[in-house]
């Protein structure tokens, strides 16, 4: 341990940290999730993955990359699998040969279905643990989400 780096210093990072905090909570609640969606064959990732393409018109990659608040390289390499199951497709937008957009199959929309109400028992359950403020834990959470810097330069700025 270095003089210029106390444990004092450890325990401000552990009692103070947001982001240790965080990710804490989101590896619990996820393992969570995992574990109750895989007698269905999906993980919690996949589930909102599929859930975000479940609207009235197929969306871009884009568009669901910025829901899931994910790169648009990591949403493709978790596309594949799903669309390998048959559980999604993806295609090229008729109108802009650049943009590509994802659509649920027939089988993805019947797996939601069977996992909603698995999800819906579950999130009962977790609700409960944080019931005092519910939507004010949401409200601050979408927030961190949204209103960090993800430009380089305005992080190190």
């Amino acid at each position: 341990m270095r003089e210029s780096l106390p444990l004092s210093v450890t325990l401000e990072v552990r009692d103070r940290c947001l982001c240790l905090y965080l990710q804490r909570a989101a590896r619990a609640v996820g393992r969570y999730f995992d574990e109750v969606l895989r007698p269905l064959g999906l993980t919690n990732g996949q589930y909102s993955l599929l859930m975000s393409l479940n609207r009235p018109e197929p969306p871009k990659i884009a568009e669901v990359a910025m829901v899931l608040a994910m790169d648009r390289t990591t949403l493709t390499a978790s596309i594949k699998p799903l669309e390998r199951r048959g559980l999604l497709t993806s295609f090229q937008d008729p109108e802009d040969k650049r943009v590509r957009r994802l659509k649920l199959t027939e089988e993805g929309l019947d797996l939601l279905e069977r996992a909603v109400p698995v999800w819906r028992k579950t999130h009962d359950r977790l609700d409960g643990v944080v019931a005092d403020d519910l939507p004010r834990l949401r409200e601050n959470l979408l927030a961190l989400a949204f209103a960090l810097p993800e430009d380089e330069e305005e992080i190190s700025g």
